[in-house]
């Protein structure tokens, strides 16, 4: 079956999906996204989801291109089109089509928005977190809003494609003062000595993750301490375990960063059990 897009009101088949060579996303990456997972057939946390879009929306002044119900009745319907039971949908609004100018169009200018699904091997996924992942690090060198998850992604690209060919999974970013960041396409944990989940701040610095938002709920109802704190890549050397987290991903174990080793080289209690029980926590709507 040949996979279907929405684009700008029409849903069209992939390969004949296309945007004007004016479009803002393409020419200044002046857009935003948002990618949600699809499990058994329904969205996870697209509430979450959908708020932190129209908060980067927000913070760019890029204004919504429909309201949220009928945004998501139309996610359903490329889940549905696309025929996608376990994977992901991706959401793209840019600030539209116009002359090509530094300064924001006119008022007016209708936002693009295009709504792709793919699917995904949830068995697959399962035998890479029964192994584990390897993690290098790298300079953070990225802009400092972070916390907009804007398509401007070139670091992003760049440590991901060092990652791949270091044989690794992600690539961390770490900071002037030698803390981590965040991941390339995820967010960063560590788990210490005595069992205490710890991840950065979202508050500057990192994208307020929706997986990690999940995880910190996860924590609470089961009674895990949680620190929210910069970590240092040394402590990640030393940790217990270390993990990754997105909606691509969920829980993703860590067992090498760089050159070391984490904990006993496999993957740990802590993060296996977090993503077994990963979907105990998520809002689920039904397509």
């Amino acid at each position: 079956m040949s996979r279907i897009a929405y684009v700008n009101g029409r849903y069209r088949p992939h390969d004949l999906a296309t945007v004007h060579i004016e479009d803002r996303g393409y020419q200044f990456a002046d857009g935003v996204y948002e990618v949600c997972e699809v499990k058994d057939g329904a969205l996870i946390d697209t509430t979450r989801h959908l708020a932190r879009l129209e908060r980067s929306l927000s913070e760019l002044e890029i204004p919504e291109p429909m309201g949220r119900k009928p945004l998501v009745a139309v996610m359903r319907e490329v889940v549905r089109r696309n025929r996608v039971r376990n994977g992901m949908v991706y959401i793209q609004v840019t600030r539209g089509v116009a002359p090509r100018e530094h300064t924001y169009p006119m008022a007016g200018t209708p936002s693009a928005l295009v709504i792709t699904a793919r699917a995904a091997d949830p068995r697959k996924a399962a035998k890479t977190a029964e192994n584990g992942v390897a993690v290098i690090s790298v300079p953070d060198n990225r802009w400092e809003r972070v916390d907009i998850k804007s398509v401007s992604l070139l670091p992003n690209v760049m440590a991901k494609e060092k990652a791949k060919r270091a044989g690794a999974k992600e690539a961390w970013f770490v900071d002037a003062d030698g803390y981590v960041t965040e991941g390339s396409s995820t967010n960063a944990w560590i788990v210490t000595a005595d069992g205490a989940l710890v991840t950065r701040p979202a508050e500057h610095g990192i994208l307020k993750g929706i997986t990690r938002a999940a995880i910190l709920d996860l924590a609470q109802r089961d009674n895990l301490t949680v620190e929210e704190r910069p970590f240092t890549l040394e402590e990640a050397y030393a940790a217990r375990e270390a993990f990754i987290t997105a909606a691509t991903t969920l829980v993703m174990p860590v067992v090498r960063i760089d050159d070391h080793a984490i904990g006993n080289g496999q993957p740990g209690s802590i993060a296996s059990g977090l993503r077994e029980r990963f979907h105990e926590v998520v809002e689920v709507t039904a397509v």
